[in-house]
């Protein structure tokens, strides 16, 4: 399209785009954005919380959710494999790029044509797992039942509850792709609140429907959340100017380099689907209960990986995008290396706080109703295991991020399939001695390397262009700081745990597990700020000055100049 043809309204959204990327892009603009996503979730994750509350309190870790959880992955495994590969990876940089380059209507051209893609494949997928859902859900768990003697029972169940939730992918592809054309715009808000009406559908299961259906109601809560997550993101589509076309736009260069782009993203997201497959492949083993213990841990310690990782990196992801288009190497690498500073500043103390608080945690949101005091064991033995690498979770997403906007999907994919092998390979050696604690060992050990590695390539290939950011020295100083900040904060909340207890404060009892936590959590907060005052942590500064509205130098200095 022309430039003299373009729509006005399209006109200056380029405009004003190209102004951002001229300038770098406000370091506030980024703030703001990862406020307002964490804001979302913080808010969906709280949710997610209560929402295990109230699974927990319907059906304790008894062998009917370890069934439910079972069925849960080949539904999401149809989502993440289509929907989830051309969100991040594929879609928001080509959509960039081509606003960018050739106007709104193409870029509109371009989602339409992606969205129905996407839509068919998702449907013809998840009819084709309706089929094939007797041979495949026993094999994903098949020590499910034989502890009891009910393991035709607790499969054929299995098979049931994938047969209701097949119905949420349909849903879920469409607003995936939704979430990726709304935050290619700048556009946060509705794709924050879809999540929380996802967790209020699941929590209605829970609560009212289970009480008819049993767990056929937490089913049908999952396909009532999936409606909801879609429902509330398409009037923010119309109100950013989505043009819908029925085209599948095969013949655009656009889509030919979004599905280009995805191939690599659908085998890195298959191997992370294996990993959740893998660790409750061997939990079947362990006993009718693990599934269950390993999902509720796995689900708590998500709540600062999402709150930190996840947020930050999807509010940060449409600049690094933009900046790539641009081929802006430099902002990218000074992006990315203070977003990578944020979030280790933040994940770090996380960690540690998440593994000497897992067992009152765990007791306060966990131990009621069917969730009795055996389940909570099971849970912290996971969770503490899980909590020791919160911070390498939370990192990688941000890694990834960055190979994206350099339209490298091969990359991370190849480093998330060295970290599913890995993983297997400690899931099979430490199931056996260790039980639970070793596949989330497992877990973590390959999030830590996972880690590495993509930092040390993404390094690597910055550096090809020119750029020096994410340097071993810059990285290490920041770091430093922060887990010497960490290391107080950790012999304080010892201390003080230590004086709850001893004053009478039992993890045991309901109050009691609520002032371990709140003030365990509260004092923690309170010694980590004021260590990392001490140590003068660029990270802190750039935090408190975008906070308290001072002006964008604080934040700023994170991504114009590396630490010195």
């Amino acid at each position: 399209m022309s430039e003299g043809r373009e729509h006005p309204r399209a006109a200056r959204w380029r405009r004003v785009a190209g102004a951002a990327l001229r300038r770098g892009l406000s370091p506030r603009s980024v703030a703001g954005a990862a406020g307002l996503v964490a804001g979302g979730f913080i808010l969906s994750r709280l949710l997610g919380l209560l929402r295990s509350v109230a699974i927990a309190d319907a059906f304790g870790t008894e062998p009917e959710l370890g069934a439910y959880f079972v069925a849960f992955r080949i539904p999401d495994l149809v989502f993440q494999l289509l929907a989830g590969a051309a969100l991040a990876s594929a879609f928001i940089p080509v959509f960039s790029r081509v606003v960018l380059d050739d106007g709104e209507d193409e870029g509109w051209r371009l989602a339409s044509s992606v969205l129905n893609l996407i839509s068919l494949a998702t449907f013809v997928l998840a009819a084709v797992a309706f089929v094939l859902a007797p041979l495949v859900v026993p094999l994903l768990a098949p020590g499910l039942g034989e502890e009891s003697g009910r393991a035709e029972e607790l499969h054929g169940l299995a098979v049931e509850l994938t047969r209701v939730m097949l119905i949420s992918p349909l849903m879920f592809g469409i607003s995936g792709m939704l979430t990726g054309i709304l935050n290619g715009r700048q556009h946060f808000l509705a794709p924050s609140i879809a999540p929380l009406l996802y967790n209020l559908g699941i929590i209605l299961g829970a609560v009212v429907l289970a009480e008819r259906w049993g767990v056929h109601g937490l089913a049908w809560g999952v396909v009532i959340g999936s409606a909801g997550h879609l429902v509330v993101q398409v009037p923010a589509l119309w109100a950013v100017g989505m043009r819908w076309r029925p085209s599948l736009g095969f013949a655009s260069a656009g889509v030919r380099e979004v599905l280009r782009l995805m191939g690599p993203r659908v085998i890195g997201l298959a191997a992370a689907q294996v990993n959740l497959v893998v660790v409750m492949f061997f939990a079947s083993f362990v006993s009718d209960e693990a599934i269950s213990a390993v999902n509720f841990a796995f689900l708590v310690m998500l709540l600062p990986v999402g709150v930190v990782g996840v947020a930050i990196s999807t509010a940060a992801f449409p600049t690094f995008a933009n900046l790539g288009a641009e081929e802006d190497y430099e902002g990218l690498g000074r992006s990315i290396d203070g977003t990578l500073r944020m979030i280790l500043f933040l994940a770090v103390p996380a960690s540690a706080g998440l593994v000497l608080l897992a067992d009152p945690a765990v007791r306060l949101l966990l131990q009621r109703g069917a969730f009795d005091a055996a389940s909570t064991s099971l849970v912290v033995d996971a969770l503490v295991v899980y909590g020791v690498a919160v911070w390498a979770h939370a990192s990688v997403e941000i890694m990834s991020r960055g190979f994206y906007a350099l339209s490298d999907t091969r990359t991370p994919v190849a480093i998330a399939v060295l970290g599913m092998l890995l993983n297997v390979a400690v899931c099979a050696a430490l199931v056996e001695p260790f039980g639970i604690a070793g596949l989330a060992a497992a877990a973590s050990v390959a999030a830590v390397s996972e880690f590495a590695l993509l930092w040390w390539t993404l390094r690597r290939r910055l550096r090809g262009r020119g750029v020096t950011m994410l340097g071993a020295a810059t990285l290490g100083r920041s770091l430093l700081r922060t887990v010497a900040s960490t290391a107080v904060m950790t012999a304080g909340l010892l201390v003080l745990l230590a004086a709850l207890r001893e004053a009478g404060a039992e993890a045991g009892e309901l109050l009691g597990a609520l002032a371990l936590v709140a003030a365990g959590s509260l004092g923690g907060l309170v010694v980590f700020l004021a260590t990392s005052a001490v140590v003068r942590s660029e990270e802190l500064r750039a935090a408190v000055g975008w906070l308290s509205g001072i002006g964008e130098e604080g934040v700023a200095t994170l991504w114009r100049e590396p630490t010195r």
